[in-house]
């Protein structure tokens, strides 16, 4: 069986490398793909991105299956087009993606369906938003009311952090925020106090599949220093998710969420990632609702699982997840991200890339923004690469992944060097 596999990220590479490894597919195509699946001689690429285009694709090469990687696709309506030609595909529709698209429409609907959240309001005039964060005062999170691949997101330290945000998405729009109908809005939220971790779940419209858990490390640099970023590389599982947490997370912010689209006429069928905020008492609160697999959570999730990735999304697009248990590698996984000079704000392009190790059982190269360029690799967006190796235990995932990384070389290289360091501190 074809399957088709929308997106060109690091995230597109993990999913499409793991779907080409079931048993009865027969050729996995990604749309448009990167450097890293045109090398790969189970993938071919497909320099497609229209969603009539490749819905017309998926019915000339009679496509079994269609995954959705990336939040772009899913808010340009592409499940509603699929689904309309009755062709199989797994994502949310467009409405329903809202909980991603708009941040105001998440934060309106946690609060209307009392989901753990922070206390937040919404504004388009940056005079009353400038007023509101003097009165709240700092610490406080800016956050951009539309897609800004995983930049729209200021976690402001200071007042003048705080004011800069807001000149920043909605004046200057300096972090390329797509905007939703009616113009530039920020939501002002409640900073939170905790430890982060990634709950990712596959939904069928009812029944929610729990993904093994992750954590992403969202900061530039070390130490959790320095701008925001799409995510600089991540682990699984993330011990902070203890059973009990766990419980907690899908009965009283998962199961709630999933009842609660289908109530409002936009069932949930997808990934559902809730990003959480974990206090030192253990109770999650929703920091933001993603409506697609993490980016770079996926690589480490991909290479721990064992359960025929096809299969299972055959049996959520049918309606039937509950006949599904998952099979993980009790092993621990980590992914480091290696990225262009000047990322997040203007990355480099065009840099050759060397020294790529081969694909191996226990440490894969992912690659995000790489493109073929006269028959060499060069980067082409900034996140660039990202090592991912299994372990035993976290500490040894990480020094396999360093070690793997030390050999790849293009001009302005940049990774933090301590992806893993909360789980390996507890």
């Amino acid at each position: 069986m074809k399957v088709l596999v929308l997106g060109n990220g690091g995230r597109e590479h993990a999913l499409a490398w793991r779907l080409a490894q079931g048993e009865r597919v027969t050729q996995v195509f990604v749309a448009p793909g990167n450097g890293g699946t045109a090398r790969d001689p189970l993938l071919k690429n497909v320099p497609i991105t229209d969603v009539k285009a490749l819905a017309d694709f998926a019915v000339e090469q009679k496509i079994a299956l269609t995954v959705v990687g990336p939040e772009a696709f899913l808010a340009a309506g592409v499940v509603d087009e699929f689904r309309a030609r009755g062709l199989r595909i797994f994502g949310p529709t467009k409405a329903a993606a809202q909980l991603e698209s708009s941040k105001a429409f998440a934060k309106e609907f946690m609060k209307r369906h009392g989901i753990p959240t922070a206390a937040y309001e919404t504004f388009s005039d940056a005079a009353l938003a400038h007023a509101y964060v003097d009165a709240q005062g700092a610490p406080i999170v800016i956050k951009a009311d539309g897609l800004a691949a995983g930049k729209g997101v200021v976690v402001a330290m200071t007042l003048a952090e705080a004011h800069e945000a807001i000149d920043w998405i909605l004046a200057d729009n300096k972090l390329g925020v797509v905007h939703n109908e009616g113009g530039a809005r920020v939501v002002i939220e409640q900073f939170l106090e905790g430890e982060e971790a990634s709950f990712i779940v596959l939904c069928d419209g009812k029944n929610v599949l729990p993904l093994a858990t992750s954590q992403d490390h969202k900061r530039l640099l070390d130490g959790d220093q320095g701008p925001n970023t799409g995510g600089m590389g991540a682990y699984s599982p993330a011990p902070v998710v203890t059973p009990n947490v766990h419980a907690k997370a899908m009965h009283e912010i998962i199961m709630p969420t999933i009842q609660g689209m289908a109530r409002d006429g936009a069932p949930f069928t997808g990934f559902l990632y809730a990003g959480l905020m974990i206090d030192a008492q253990g109770q999650p609160r929703t920091v933001e609702f993603n409506t697609r697999m993490g980016d770079p959570e996926t690589q480490p999730i991909m290479m721990r699982l064992k359960s025929d990735l096809f299969e299972v999304l055959m049996h959520a697009t049918d309606g039937t997840l509950d006949q599904v248990e998952l099979q993980w590698d009790r092993r621990a996984a980590l992914g480091v991200v290696m990225a262009a000079g000047g990322y997040p704000l203007s990355p480099r392009k065009g840099d050759a890339i060397t020294g790529l190790p081969e694909d191996a059982e226990d440490a894969m190269v992912f690659h995000a923004g790489t493109a073929m360029q006269d028959d060499k690799l060069v980067t082409s967006g900034g996140r660039v690469l990202c090592v991912t190796a299994l372990g035993e235990a976290v500490r040894h995932a990480q020094q396999l992944a360093y070690q793997t990384a030390q050999s790849i070389q293009f001009d302005g290289k940049q990774y933090r060097q301590d992806i893993g360091h909360r789980a390996i501190k507890r």
